[in-house]
């Protein structure tokens, strides 16, 4: 019996990560309007949101690991180095699975959303001031930019605001349909 829950999971795992792969290619790019790298507006979080919430932050984690490295070789992911390609692919989506910390909630693809929004967005913060800012530019957002922190939170909310509102929407829309399913 183990081994029949095993294989679903795996199983499982395997169709959200393809779906949420096959919703990578149908973005608004808005990273690249403000002269940064890249970033997008996609539904790429909402399956790795759905699976984390029905089986846990652990396998969402695993989920969302596969899935950023995934998402960066088929892709076409924009790394300047081997730690940018880690941090803005493999280690945010797996952020993401941490919004199955929140499955047991009485809202867990809401709450899990925002939480897992967060996580990504931290993620990616820290690689902006970590690791982009050497290109951070004098002028961004009509602003004068000191400040890599700053710099940071601008880009990265920039596509970050709009795909947290799209995930916690979607999810929300989802909570009562999936509600049952959630709880195996």
């Amino acid at each position: 019996m183990q081994n029949r829950n095993l294989t679903r999971t795996l199983c499982e795992g395997a169709l959200f990560m393809a779906a949420a792969l096959a919703l990578s290619y149908l973005k608004i790019p808005i990273g690249l309007a403000f002269g940064g790298f890249g970033g997008s507006v996609d539904l790429v979080m909402v399956p790795l949101i759905v699976y984390a919430a029905r089986r846990g932050a652990g396998w969402g984690t695993v989920c969302g690991l596969l899935l950023g490295t995934l998402k960066f070789f088929l892709g076409g992911g924009v790394a300047v180095n081997w730690q940018s390609m880690l941090l803005d692919y493999a280690l945010a989506y797996a952020a993401v699975g941490l919004g199955g910390l929140l499955r047991k909630t009485k809202r867990p693809l809401t709450c899990g959303a925002a939480l897992a929004s967060l996580c990504r967005f931290g993620i990616h913060y820290l690689s902006g001031v970590t690791i982009y800012a050497q290109y951070m530019p004098e002028v961004f957002m009509e602003r004068t930019m000191t400040s890599p922190a700053v710099y940071s939170l601008l880009y990265n909310g920039s596509y970050m605001l709009p795909n947290t509102l799209l995930a916690i929407g979607l999810c929300a829309f989802l909570e009562r349909p999936l509600r049952k399913w959630i709880d195996i």
